[in-house]
């Protein structure tokens, strides 16, 4: 029994007025934030309210010294200076981008830069041994001997975490896990989370998913604009979807998909009949006998598995990037398309906004400005030369327009937040003014406000005539965004569904029918 009067501390990480500037930026304000021993603690809020930026604090990506404040771990104020002290304390952390290498196999993956040796030399038959029990730990039932780059993102995740634990780790930290898994490789991790925390690992996870986080969390952090709003204990009734949204963005959102005031035209924008598509490298149809139309001033929204050809779709209209053998027609306007490039297609008035926004939608290394108009450049330029007052001003017009949260639009892109850098592809191709926007997982790995303002947009976009074929994954945001919902399985369109009569196992059925 312990003595009157002392507490006992079961914090296992404690962070202290933890205060972190860049140039022009504060982007931490004197956090604190607890975890105990044993939890599932999630840390929440807007993209760039700091979530990231802590969590590099914590992991010595941003070194001691280059911040103030304070980080106790098991009880001992720590200096960590460089990944390596943190994960020597016990500490790991495993990005939203794995940190796997994709042609070596599963089990040097999982001892990579902790190899174990024997002598000079690596024993092997330790390591697969080794592999083989974090796996069945993890309960990834694959061969410790097969390559990284023939497993799925899911598994892949998995043997992230795998790694993870070989080096026995105390505490281990989730950014945005969930963001490219679908709903089973969701549901999988959640419950080996759950599993980890009845064996005594403690978990931070960094969420935009409420869902997922009101299902699994101990304890809530909510941060915004790079301080510490407050924490929610979910053993006293405090975590909600209300309550978690009202503290992220400062305001109450009753409908996180807003309604739409205004009737849907009859007029065919877009009609795409026998549609076929065979990757030449595999020989493999892709896409098999695709039919489909888009009316002006609606949303359709695309639904289905990953892998079942939604993407592949939207590629293959948009100028065929991919370089599959196509076959069918495509009338625009009425009007039949050859699109044999994405130029074409943007001549044609369809634009295609990538659900991969670092590797295919945005050049991260140029700003806002250049990001922008780099699809119609012409509309800006004069024999050949950009008007470089002319491309300020259409970016400064956009940055308004879009709520763009950056400081001027000279920002380099990849400084932005996830959520900011969304809406400045989403620009990029409105400044192409399409008739057809295809928007490829429009709000993945972004913050519940943002993902409000992208809904906005959409529904301001439609109300203007234009029209949106919506590809997502989030069953809920096709129900609550979409005019009409088509539904894709083993690239095929398994049906149609007016929105009064979808529902999620209606989607589900037919996306599995195939």
């Amino acid at each position: 029994m312990p003595f009157l009067g002392l507490v006992m501390s079961t914090s296992l990480l404690e962070m202290k007025n933890i205060t972190k500037t860049f140039p022009g930026v504060k982007a931490l304000s004197n956090v604190s934030f607890k975890v105990e021993q044993g939890e599932i603690h999630c840390l929440v809020g807007e993209n760039g309210a700091g979530k990231s930026t802590l969590m590099k604090v914590l992991s010595g990506v941003y070194p001691h010294g280059s911040y103030t404040g304070e980080i106790l771990f098991n009880g001992t104020v720590q200096n960590f200076r460089h990944i390596a002290d943190s994960e020597k304390a016990g500490i790991a952390i495993i990005y939203q981008e794995l940190a796997l290498v994709p042609e070596m196999t599963v089990y040097e993956n999982i001892v990579l830069g902790h190899e174990i040796t024997k002598g000079f030399r690596i024993d092997w038959n330790e390591t697969i041994r080794k592999a083989d029990e974090m796996l069945k730990k993890v309960r990834l039932d694959v061969n410790p001997a097969t390559k990284v780059k023939d497993l799925g993102v899911g598994k892949q995740q998995l043997v992230e975490i795998a790694k993870a634990l070989s080096r026995n780790v105390k505490l281990l930290i989730l950014d945005e896990p969930t963001a490219a898994l679908n709903e089973d490789d969701c549901d999988n991790l959640l419950n080996l989370m759950d599993g980890l925390r009845k064996e005594g690992v403690t978990c931070v996870l960094i969420s935009h998913k409420l869902k997922e986080v009101i299902r699994i969390a101990d304890k809530v952090t909510v941060l915004r604009d790079g301080q510490t709003v407050i924490t929610l204990d979910a053993s006293l009734g405090e975590v909600s979807e209300g309550i978690l949204i009202k503290h992220m963005v400062g305001r109450e959102i009753e409908d996180i998909y807003p309604k739409r005031k205004h009737e849907r035209s009859e007029d065919v924008v877009m009609e795409v009949s026998g549609w076929y598509a065979e990757d030449p490298k595999t020989q493999r149809m892709v896409l098999r006998d695709i039919n489909f139309n888009l009316k002006k001033g609606e949303i359709v929204g695309f639904a289905g598995l990953m892998g079942s050809g939604r993407t592949e779709l939207a590629r293959s209209i948009f100028g065929n990037p991919d370089g599959y053998r196509l076959k069918g027609e495509i009338k625009v306007k009425g009007s039949r398309k050859q699109l044999r490039s994405p130029k074409d297609a943007i001549r044609s008035g369809i634009a295609y906004a990538s659900e991969d926004r670092k590797g295919n939608g945005l050049v991260l290394i140029q700003d806002v400005k250049q990001n922008i108009t780099l699809a119609n450049l012409q509309e800006i330029a004069e024999r050949g030369v950009v008007d470089k007052n002319a491309e300020v001003k259409i970016a400064n017009e956009y940055k308004t327009a879009l709520n763009i949260k950056t400081p001027t639009v000279e920002q380099i892109v990849v400084n932005l937040s996830g959520g900011n850098q969304q809406k400045v592809s989403v620009a990029k191709w409105l400044f192409v003014k399409p008739d057809v926007l295809i928007l490829d997982e429009p709000t993945r790995g972004i913050d519940v406000g943002a993902k409000y303002e992208i809904y906005t947009l959409m529904n301001k976009l439609v109300e203007k005539g234009m029209s949106i074929i919506m590809i997502s994954s989030e069953l809920p945001e096709v129900l609550g965004m979409s005019d009409r919902v088509y539904v894709v399985s083993s690239g095929r369109l398994a049906g149609e569904l007016p929105i009064a009569e979808a529902n999620q196992e209606r989607i589900m059925q037919m996306a599995t029918s195939c």
